[in-house]
């Protein structure tokens, strides 16, 4: 899944894809170079973020959304927590609601996910984005994680979303520190019997805490560790801004490891 940020403001690429036709662009160059999703977002949840008028995201991602569909049939995910802007990306061409919510921010999310029958990515967070990092007290954090997103997974089928559509994303940096980020990547596969896993975990901050790289972008090499962790604990997806050096990264892990003995 590679990662398109159509923000001014987004913690790594902020303001890299805000001009549309860049942000088109830079989406058919991840399909080429290999990626099987395009996630679209148009409000930066980065730790202290303020949340976004929900016509202002739909202004950002809708016209993107539409362009990349009239050159691509590739899967588009919509990365948002506003039903509104899940509408209306839905109806211009997005297969994939992801949000990081779990459904919870917006009444009406679950709702239009049932209704159009698509894919959703429940990701765990506490709190806000502005608050999320002061909700960091957990017992175990994998299974403290695992018990709060179930009854996220229960709403969503109670709510008539097919379980076979429903995915889950620990929320790697979400209301986490360096230490549980750590924990969730080496106990991922414990997660794996909840539903299929997603990880987004590219160039995020604790990655440049273990490496002493400041920028985004510097992040790249050390993003790939956690994309092997992530597929060694059997992830669906995994979710990351450098798509090219993924993608060969993973031919050339997978391929390794498929001659591994049992």
């Amino acid at each position: 899944m590679g990662i398109l940020n159509v923000t001014p403001d987004s913690f790594s690429d902020g303001g890299v894809h805000f001009d549309q036709s860049k942000a088109v662009h830079a989406a058919l160059q991840m399909e080429e170079d290999g990626a099987a999703i395009i996630d679209v977002g148009g409000e930066s949840t980065r730790p202290g973020a303020e949340p976004l008028a929900a016509q202002v995201e739909i202004d950002r991602v809708v016209p993107v959304i539409e362009q990349i569909r009239r050159r691509s049939s590739v899967a588009i995910s919509i990365d948002t927590r506003k039903a509104a802007v899940a509408e209306e990306a839905i109806a211009a061409g997005a297969n994939i609601v992801n949000d990081v919510s779990a459904m919870r921010y917006s009444a009406g999310m679950p709702a239009i996910v049932a209704k159009n029958g698509v894919p959703v990515i429940l990701m765990h967070m506490r709190g806000e984005p502005a608050t999320m990092q002061q909700f960091t007290d957990y017992d175990d954090v994998v299974n403290d994680v695992a018990r709060e997103l179930t009854p996220m997974i229960d709403a969503a089928l109670a709510a008539g979303v097919d379980r076979e559509k429903i995915l889950i994303d620990p929320g790697i940096g979400f209301a986490k520190t360096f230490d549980q980020n750590l924990e969730l990547l080496a106990r991922a596969n414990e997660l794996t019997a909840l539903a299929p896993l997603v990880i987004g975990a590219s160039r995020k901050a604790f990655i440049g805490h273990i490496t002493g790289r400041e920028s985004g972008p510097d992040r790249a090499l050390g993003s790939l560790a956690a994309v092997a962790a992530a597929q060694r604990a059997g992830a669906s997806i995994v979710r990351v801004h450098d798509v090219r050096a993924t993608v060969d990264f993973l031919k050339v892990w997978m391929a390794i490891a498929a001659r591994r003995q049992p």
